[in-house]
């Protein structure tokens, strides 16, 4: 199906399926084997359905993706690149220029900000939020209603890229539901940000943060709790009323 509007010098694969009121800017590329859903904005030289490529000394495993998908009320910025295998949820915002690497998953209404980088394999809950410039290394796990603020870096590799055995302990973090990361902090491989924890602007997480805690500085250490009328969710799994 064509979309309902289509900017200037778009190229649309023969097998991409484009649902109803889907708006393209100009430049648009959408490779094959994309699924588009209805009430989807893409912005101007935004590229849909892009193959991972890798250097020759990659560690990177590609193989056969499925399509991508992108759900319904989605808007897609300008020049953004989503690739092949990603699965994108209903109403996202993909800023200007953020990536969203293969297999990677966005829940509901998921906030990917602009020049941020979501690489493979990451899981993204609902109505969470990356702002500018965040770095999600592959196999972070993000929940529920976490937010991230600008210039956040992950990592995945205890080996900073040496020895063979780093391959098997690859993994990024694992940032639990209504948890708070502040700007510029670091997060170490394989650490895991408690349930509504509050990790300060500029900390550099190097061991797990218990939930509802605020951590600070360089290593992070446990300063005081975070206050209760700040959670969105109790100990006990329930959303706070």
């Amino acid at each position: 199906m064509n979309p309902k509007e289509q900017g200037i010098h778009c190229f649309i694969a023969d097998d991409v399926e484009i649902g109803q009121n889907v708006m393209l800017g100009h430049h648009v590329i959408i490779h094959s084997h994309v699924i588009i859903e209805d009430n989807v904005i893409i912005g101007d030289g935004a590229i849909l359905g892009k193959n991972p490529a890798k250097s020759k000394t990659s560690w990177l495993k590609t193989g056969e993706l499925p399509p991508l998908r992108v759900g319904q009320g989605t808007v897609v910025g300008a020049q953004a690149i989503i690739y092949h295998g990603a699965t994108i949820g209903p109403e996202c915002y993909i800023a200007d220029q953020g990536v969203v690497r293969e297999r990677c998953r966005l829940g509901t209404r998921v906030v990917v900000g602009q020049r941020t980088t979501v690489e493979n394999d990451c899981q993204i809950g609902d109505f969470t939020k990356l702002q500018t410039a965040v770095y999600l290394t592959a196999t972070t796990v993000v929940e529920d209603h976490v937010f991230i603020a600008p210039m956040v870096t992950t990592t995945n590799d205890p080996y900073v890229a040496r020895t063979d055995a780093r391959h098997e302990a690859m993994q990024g973090p694992i940032i639990h539901r209504g948890a708070r990361i502040g700007g510029g902090a670091v997060l170490l491989p394989g650490v895991h940000v408690g349930q509504e924890a509050l990790v300060a602007a500029g900390a550099v997480v190097t061991r797990d943060v218990p939930p509802y805690r605020l951590v600070m500085g360089v290593p992070a250490r446990v300063v005081r709790q975070v206050p209760e009328e700040q959670w969105l969710f109790l100990p006990d799994g329930m959303r706070k009323e």
